[in-house]
């Protein structure tokens, strides 16, 4: 509470004075844009200058004059980080900053649910309320192009119409709290590997089509506050002050209003960052006050800088007051608010609510009858795999948290079976056997003494005398796997685990594989597995969110947010100059050349008829659905779909029907289709229910680049209604005429 102190002081001041006399801007009666104006009057060359850059690792500075308090910024998206020294990274050693860690964010597009984004929102909210926070640095929502990219964990999969359904209401329930959202990294920053240096060059219609569809839905439907720019760069020119994304696309064309963050040391000059957007530069010299000559903050290229600019007339105070009135309207929105807000922390509505979006997006991949679990009393569950053991919230990079407690697979399986059958587990491999990050510490013991070959016999041993043997393996955090600043390798499992599997599926009865990852794995032994489920990053109650779905206390309705493909060579990124980028002699920059153009993702495979392991938008049951009836008819200037689905199983369930659009003869190359709209349905046994979806021009436009406007070609097109990309249950054909 101590940074409320100043303000409160002032208003104490005034209380004994005329109401006519209380500053506007203190008075959270007054529309925000008078208390904007009203403090803006008020302010010195000087304090407007100290509100563009950081005072701090993680704050901006305010006018305590005037009482404004300062900006405090906090890493997400997935929970709060643990409190940082002042001018370092280092942990402040705080005993009451360990947060409730959500799912990471691949984990809740997964999911296929607005609410959910919306509870997730909420929740996370709510803690970086009770935390004094008033700008949370999440959601991020960049696609998923190769996967190799090292944060697709973070982000939200690769389609941007399903990433821009679920970062609205995410956004939402985080600003409903009195907290920014600050959506992230804006834009086209699709890969770890040379993320400072690398020059995306990409053209219009893969821009608007593919790379900027969810960043306008957080800023239009979502209405988020805030937007971070990227390390990379755009078409020659660094994002965090790039004027075509941040001026005209940004503030122009969608008209935001909120204000604009660099990433931590992503502003790289001094007269750009003053013309091309950017309002609030942090983190330029990420080691604190180390780096510059003198006091770092002084130095920050909109610091002492920017004031010699002003003063000498190389920059105008028109140009600081638009940075200023945003940076006001965000603290009037957030901690200065007219409605109080408090927040919560680390309460049981949010360790439960962690669960069920956990669980809600556990993506069931195969299974043949022998998911849900139905042991024998006293018979042997064997659990192999180091993901089985190891704790996951602590490190990835910036998203890296400390959590008040963490479920893990192992323990959550052995409280489920508790007295009912004899839970045994191996470890089957080595992988990373750090328990730390940035100082935040597990308390695990990973070490171990067997080599690999032995890990290996002990589990097979073990395999011989199971009922069932369930495998809990894929990725984890460490460096070239899922983790911020470095890209994978390959798409193949590390430390030896396909042998593993291969090996166990020889000997073992039955065999279940649950792959934990941020990203698409290859799965070269899915023919000879009984069951597989894909997990992702589950936050706190990661164990058991599992455990539920493999007990079947809760039925898997997640599906996949990314294509699964079978070799990375099937992609579409096929050279260099696409991945990861090349060099040509005279440049400065790595190049990186988007030559796929909107073939991304589902858009490539199902175009060029390409087999991948398992489809996007893939995701099954332990009941079944049948959808049937599907029409279409005019609506207005747009089209109505609709369709009966009904559980035909004996269980309830929740299924996600998922509709694609096609243009068979269109005068531009066009995907084969387009996810277009989906609803996630629960029904019991069965239930019906007839479901609608709307179609709008804009739905069946592309981007026509020359015009710069979308465009709809009269003519033949498709509605593709199904379970997933490849599993389509219904095809109707409707005409758009011409005017």
């Amino acid at each position: 509470m101590k940074r409320y102190l100043i303000t409160l002081a002032l208003a104490c001041s005034l209380a004994c004075t005329p109401k006519s006399s209380t500053p506007v801007y203190l008075d959270p009666s007054q529309p925000i844009e008078a208390r904007v104006n009203d403090a803006l009057g008020r302010m010195t060359l000087e304090e407007k200058v100290a509100m563009t850059h950081a005072q701090s690792k993680f704050s901006s500075a305010g006018v305590p004059r005037l009482g404004i308090p300062e900006l405090w910024h906090t890493d997400g998206p997935h929970g709060i980080r643990p409190e940082v020294l002042w001018d370092d990274w280092d942990q402040a050693g705080w005993t009451n900053d360990s947060c409730t860690a959500f799912p990471a964010l691949i984990n809740l597009a997964a999911t296929w649910n607005r609410d959910m984004a919306l509870l997730y929102g909420d929740c996370i909210g709510a803690e970086a309320r009770y935390r004094e926070k008033d700008i949370l640095l999440g959601p991020g929502i960049n696609i998923c192009r190769t996967p190799l990219g090292g944060r697709t964990f973070e982000y939200m999969g690769e389609d941007p119409y399903l990433a821009g359904q679920l970062v609205a209401p995410y956004v939402k329930g985080v600003q409903q709290n009195g907290v920014a959202a600050c959506v992230k990294h804006f834009a086209v920053n699709n890969q770890e590997m040379r993320r400072t240096s690398t020059n995306s060059i990409v053209d219009d219609r893969t821009l608007y089509e593919i790379y900027l569809p969810a960043f306008k839905a957080a800023v239009q439907e979502g209405g988020a506050w805030a937007v971070m720019g990227s390390y990379n760069l755009y078409n020659g020119q660094f994002n965090c002050h790039n004027h075509r994304l941040l001026c005209d696309i940004l503030k122009d064309e969608w008209n935001f209003d909120g204000v604009v963050i660099s990433d931590w040391g992503g502003c790289r000059d001094d007269d750009e960052p003053i013309t091309n957007g950017l309002d609030i530069e942090m983190g330029t010299w990420t080691n604190g006050l180390r780096g510059a000559a003198s006091n770092s903050y002084d130095n920050y290229h909109l610091a002492r800088p920017y004031l010699e600019r002003l003063k000498d007339g190389r920059a105008t105070e028109e140009e600081l007051d638009g940075k200023v009135r945003r940076i006001l309207r965000t603290v009037f929105r957030t901690s200065m608010s007219p409605e109080p807000h408090f927040g919560s922390f680390t309460s049981p509505e949010h360790f439960q609510a962690a669960r069920e979006i956990a669980a809600d997006g556990i993506v069931l991949l195969k299974n043949d009858g022998v998911l849900p679990l139905k042991l024998h009393e006293g018979a042997r569950l064997l659990v192999v795999g180091e993901n089985a053991y190891k704790m996951m919230v602590v490190g990835g990079g910036s998203s890296n948290l400390k959590t008040k407690y963490e479920s893990i697979p192992l323990d959550a399986l052995q409280e489920a079976f508790d007295g009912h059958c004899e839970v045994v587990w191996e470890r089957g491999y080595v992988g990373d056997t750090t328990t730390d990050y940035n100082k935040v510490v597990t308390g695990q013991d990973l070490s171990e003494s067997r080599s690999a070959a032995q890990l290996m016999a002990d589990a097979l041993e073990q395999a011989r005398m199971a009922e069932v043997v369930l495998y809990i393996g894929g990725l984890n955090k460490s460096a070239y796997q899922d983790n911020e600043s470095t890209d994978r390798l390959d798409i193949t499992l590390p430390y030896g685990q396909d042998a593993l599997i291969e090996a166990l599926a020889q000997v073992a009865g039955k065999l279940v594989v649950v792959n934990i990852s941020g990203s698409p794995v290859a799965m070269p032994w899915a023919s000879r597995i009984n069951a597989i489920v894909q997990a992702w990053y589950g936050g706190s109650e990661a164990g058991h969110a599992l455990a539920d779905v493999l007990t079947g206390a809760v039925n898997p309705s997640g599906k996949l947010p990314f294509t699964m493909p079978l070799a990375l060579a099937d992609g579409p990124l096929k050279t260099e100059r696409q991945y990861p980028g090349i060099k040509p002699e005279g440049e400065t920059w790595w190049q990186e050349y988007y030559d796929e153009g909107v073939f991304v993702g589902y858009r490539w495979y199902d175009t060029q008829d390409i087999p991948v392991q398992f489809p996007f938008g893939h995701g099954l049951s332990y009941t079944t659905f049948d959808l049937k009836d599907a029409r279409v008819r005019k609506a207005g200037d747009g089209f109505r779909v609709s369709a009966t689905l009904t559980n035909t199983g004996s269980v309830a369930g929740a299924q996600v029907v998922q509709l694609y659009v096609a243009d068979p003869e269109a005068s531009v190359a066009r995907p084969a289709k387009e996810l277009k709209g989906f609803q996630k349905v629960y029904l019991k046994p069965g239930e019906s229910r007839q479901l609608s979806f709307t179609l709008d021009k804009q739905a069946l436009s592309f981007f026509d680049a020359d015009a710069h406007a979308w465009v709809a070609e009269p003519g033949d097109f498709q509605a593709l209604l199904g379970f997933s990309s490849a599993d389509i249950r219904a095809v109707v054909s409707f005409t758009l005429a011409s005017k």
